[in-house]
């Protein structure tokens, strides 16, 4: 009796002592930042629909989206003030190749969505050679020059033209005749074009000479992944979850991302309309249902053009003589 006795009294000491305590310990949400590369729009759908369904709170995640900022994503991912960004697989190539810390994980689009336009009608545009001497509206992207002087040198012109860099200006000056020609992701700026009847021409870069791209991919940093590998793959298989989650529900994705751009995005048609072109274009999903997997072939074929036409460059800003190993310059590791 006395035995238990004193068993009694230690159990009870102990449960004293966990009274008012829950029965496991709450570990915090990791913190996880992503910065964007434009305001919002669907090329970041899966990310807000991902946050608003709980997708990252499920997987013990805090995600913070960045606002978009004069600099760009893969240099904010570099410098290590944002954990993930949205960026161009061709930029991501060159500022990996410059020595930049970016690293491909998350391929947002399964094929090309980038077009370079101009004024439908115009008689003196026939094909890219045809924009020899004319005038570019760009965005400041350092590749920018040097990709489309490749495509209008593959088409037998000198590959010679005058830049003005504008940002989203340059769809108004094209509209006015200010410049001749800029550049449109045709599952937005595109879509908004046909849907206010703008007649604007085309041309693909796969046509001149350009290897198909997953224009838009998420990039993160060797720094980053090699401390948070764990938090980097829960992020990007909630990631991967939003996307799969937006194409199979899009009307409510829509929703969900005009709801969460806190009144960046008002023009609710234009939304819906992306969206469905991003959708029945195959490009978040490709018809064989790969879907965020970043194509080594591509990525090697897109490295390659870029070497060639002399667009990569090291940190010493000379341009590169032999092909990297571009197996480096991604991961499909966090999506298994």
């Amino acid at each position: 009796m006395l035995l238990l006795t004193r068993r009694q009294t230690m159990f009870a000491a102990i449960a004293a002592s966990l009274a008012g305590r829950p029965a496991f310990a709450q570990s915090a949400p990791a913190k996880v930042r992503i910065a964007l590369d434009w305001t919002p729009n669907t090329n970041h759908i899966g990310i807000y629909v991902a946050q608003a369904k709980g997708f990252y709170a499920a997987a013990g995640l805090d995600v913070q989206i960045l606002p978009f900022a004069d600099t760009s994503a893969g240099t904010l991912v570099s410098n290590g003030v944002a954990d993930f960004g949205i960026s161009s697989e061709i930029e991501a190539l060159m500022q990996r190749a410059a020595g930049g810390d970016v690293k491909m994980v998350y391929g947002i689009v399964q094929t090309e969505t980038a077009r370079l336009i101009f004024k439908g009608g115009r008689d003196d545009i026939k094909s890219a050679k045809d924009l020899d001497g004319k005038t570019y509206g760009g965005f400041g992207g350092t590749w920018e020059s040097a990709l489309i002087s490749s495509m209008i040198r593959n088409d037998g012109g000198k590959g010679e033209f005058h830049t003005v860099t504008l940002g989203t200006s340059a769809y108004e000056a094209l509209d006015n005749g200010s410049v001749d020609f800029t550049l449109e992701i045709y599952t937005w700026e595109g879509i908004a074009a046909e849907l206010e009847n703008r007649k604007i021409a085309r041309f693909h870069y796969s046509d001149y000479g350009v290897p198909d791209e997953q224009t838009t991919v998420i990039v993160s940093s060797d720094a980053y992944l090699s401390v948070n590998r764990e938090n980097a793959r829960a992020f990007i298989q909630a990631t991967r979850q939003g996307y799969a989650y937006s194409v199979d529900h899009a009307e409510e994705a829509c929703d969900l991302l005009i709801s969460g751009s806190n009144g960046a995005l008002m023009n609710t048609e234009l939304v819906k309309a992306s969206q469905k072109a991003l959708i029945d274009g195959h490009y978040l999903r490709s018809e064989t249902g790969v879907i965020g997997t970043l194509d080594p072939a591509k990525a090697a074929a897109l490295g390659s053009f870029m070497v060639e036409n002399g667009i990569l460059v090291d940190a010493n800003g000379a341009t590169l003589k032999e092909k990297p190993d571009f197996s480096t310059y991604y991961t499909n590791e966090l999506l298994g």
